[in-house]
């Protein structure tokens, strides 16, 4: 079967009620996983840094999105390139962070302004309809929103408002730049992206299954789901219980999930923010950044410690099944599963994008 009939598989048709997940094979297949590289990972707006690592001039960023190195680097404004020398294509920087007065290939010390332009291209004065200006650094989309920094390879892409739509609105109620960058860790797990992401949205139905101890700490008969444009929002009330969970989950948890791979959670006083990228099609990498209320008097180091405790340990538990899940779809028993029209309206709505992007 090729990829274009495997993509079709999947009945985009179906309601929530009709519907079923994907075929097994979206998350076992070499070819879909190429596939969702050029799509989903290229036509749609990336977490790249944090706005705080490029407040200062000459303040960089180089990474990696969707298999593509990226600089990003602050001069009179925040910009973002492809990583890649136009001389013979080495990575100009190193992938990390830090300040720097230029851009300076290591090969050939080729040089670039903080604005992309070749400032300098040593032993080519004899070099024939050679042009400076023509032999800048490639650009790549790049916008701001709250406190991160989103970069697109398409540039016929929506702009970033567009992309993120009611999201942003719903955020912007609920007052996280005074949240501050605590801790950030890294995940790898033995499964695709997709199998982390499904997990993340389904609305809560393996929380007290799985998660016995945050199931403490919320009360999870009033827990909800609403699907809107690109985005997902779970929310539920926490309660009080004398263990380690409730002491660092208050308020009302909100778990939003922005297509394709960005997650945010929110409690009184605290934010985690999850980016999940593939690495092969059945691994993945999940980094977990950890924000606080500073302001918020109970928020002590000791508080702030046994938090990322508990995260860790819902993780965990996560990978143990999402694991499991991937070693399950490799199986020749299964192909298909339905969904719960009460709990998994967000994982429905992630496989119709899903399937938008890998069928163009």
């Amino acid at each position: 079967m090729d990829i274009e009939q495997l993509i079709s598989q999947y009945n985009t048709d179906n309601p929530l009620e009709l519907a079923s997940t994907p075929p097994s094979a979206w998350y076992t297949n070499q070819d879909i996983a190429k596939r969702e590289l050029n799509t989903v990972f290229s036509n749609n707006w990336l977490i790249a840094a944090r706005c705080e690592q490029l407040q200062n001039s000459g303040d960089y960023v180089a990474t990696e999105i969707s298999g593509q190195p990226i600089v990003l680097v602050k001069g009179e404004s925040i910009k973002a390139f492809y990583n890649v020398c136009r001389h013979h294509a080495a990575q100009v920087i190193e992938t990390g962070s830090g300040c720097t007065r230029a851009l300076t290939c290591p090969y050939h010390a080729w040089s670039y302004k903080l604005d992309g332009s070749l400032a300098s291209a040593p032993k080519f004065a004899e070099v024939c309809d050679f042009d400076k200006s023509d032999n800048g650094l490639i650009e790549v989309r790049c916008e701001n929103w709250q406190q991160w920094v989103f970069i697109c390879l398409d540039n016929n892409a929506p702009t970033l408002s567009d992309f993120l739509g009611s999201l942003a609105t719903d955020i912007a109620q609920l007052d996280i730049g005074k949240m501050s960058f605590h801790q950030r860790v890294r995940y790898q797990l033995n499964c695709n992206w997709k199998v982390y992401v499904d997990n993340y949205l389904d609305g809560g139905y393996h929380v007290p299954v799985l998660h016995k101890g945050l199931n403490s700490a919320l009360d999870g008969k009033f827990y909800q789901v609403e699907v809107q444009d690109k985005f997902c929002l779970q929310s539920c009330p926490t309660k009080k219980r004398d263990n380690e969970f409730s002491q660092v989950r208050t308020g009302i948890a909100r778990y939003y999930w922005q297509y394709p791979n960005l997650m945010l959670n929110l409690y009184d006083g605290i934010m985690g923010i999850m980016i999940v990228e593939p690495v092969a099609v059945d691994k993945c990498q999940v980094t977990f950044d950890y924000f606080f209320d500073n302001s918020n008097v109970k928020n002590s180091e000791e508080f702030k410690n046994n938090s990322v405790v508990v995260a860790n340990k819902v993780q965990a538990e996560d990978t143990y099944v999402c694991e499991s899940v991937q070693r399950g779809l490799a199986s020749k028993g299964y192909d298909t599963g339905r969904l719960s029209v009460e709990k998994e309206a967000g994982e429905h709505l992630f496989h119709q994008l899903l399937y938008q992007d890998l069928s163009t």
